[in-house]
């Protein structure tokens, strides 16, 4: 199994740590402690996200990069022999249907990468989000069986991507291309992939400096996307139409 692209392991450089939180464990205020998902939903929308130096490691850092990986979704590019693959449809692709198992295949060990950034308080956190509708899964299927997909978050017209992973050849890039497609059909306007990546550059993912992000996290928060496309049943050539091709925009 292999982990791919958003905050695979493969960090181009180590994040710069804004703040580190300190597991909470359970109190009377509930699971979380102080930080919850609507603190941590705050700091998207300050432009951080959170991460662990290890599984095994309790703390939680909120980090905030000096540059920014973005996806540009009017700019979205698909190789011309992805393309050829996602008409294909080699795997059946759902939304929402195996968040927990798309989040912990991410977090999995593989080869050349022993240890992740998911650790147990990060695993509740988005598990919590998934329940209030504001974490999602792409899922590629084989024969009933989880073959790859990503997860991520959403907030206003804003898609915070997580992680993602494959078993199977384009397991991943399908998982992305399906979800760009909806995210365009549904108005979004900013799809963030946090660190940028080679395997991420070949879908026209760029860098930009912090401040800059910001400029565009801004208005894209305001969006009120159609969150129902999500879960819309598209073929692979729509995937790859919808992808690549401008549509209205929601206001």
């Amino acid at each position: 199994m292999t982990s791919t692209g958003w905050r695979s392991g493969r960090r181009r450089r180590r994040p710069r740590p804004k703040a580190a939180l300190e597991e909470p464990g359970f109190s009377a205020d509930g699971p979380f402690g102080a930080f919850g998902p609507e603190e941590l939903l705050a700091c998207y929308a300050r432009g951080a996200f959170p991460m662990a130096e290890a599984r095994d490691d309790p703390r939680v850092f909120l980090v905030e990069p000096d540059q920014r990986g973005v996806i540009p979704l009017d700019r979205f590019h698909i190789p011309s022999r992805l393309r050829r693959t996602v008409r294909s449809e080699p795997y059946q692709v759902r939304f929402d249907t195996a968040f927990t198992a798309v989040l912990d295949a991410c977090a999995a060990s593989a080869a050349g990468r022993e240890d992740t950034w998911i650790n147990d308080p990060i695993r509740r956190l988005y598990v919590e989000l998934h329940a209030r509708g504001h974490a999602h899964s792409v899922e590629c299927w084989q024969d009933e069986v989880l073959v790859g997909g990503l997860y991520g978050v959403t907030l206003g017209g804003a898609f915070f991507g997580e992680s993602m992973f494959s078993r199977a050849r384009d397991a991943s890039k399908i998982a992305l291309v399906h979800l760009v497609a909806r995210l365009r059909l549904g108005g979004w306007r900013l799809l963030d992939a946090q660190f940028l990546t080679e395997h991420l550059s070949q879908f026209g993912a760029v860098e930009t400096p912090q401040a800059a992000y910001l400029r565009m996290l801004k208005p894209a928060l305001r969006i009120e996307p159609d969150k129902t496309v999500l879960t819309a049943s598209l073929t692979g050539a729509e995937a790859v139409t919808y992808a690549l091709q401008p549509t209205t925009q929601a206001s």
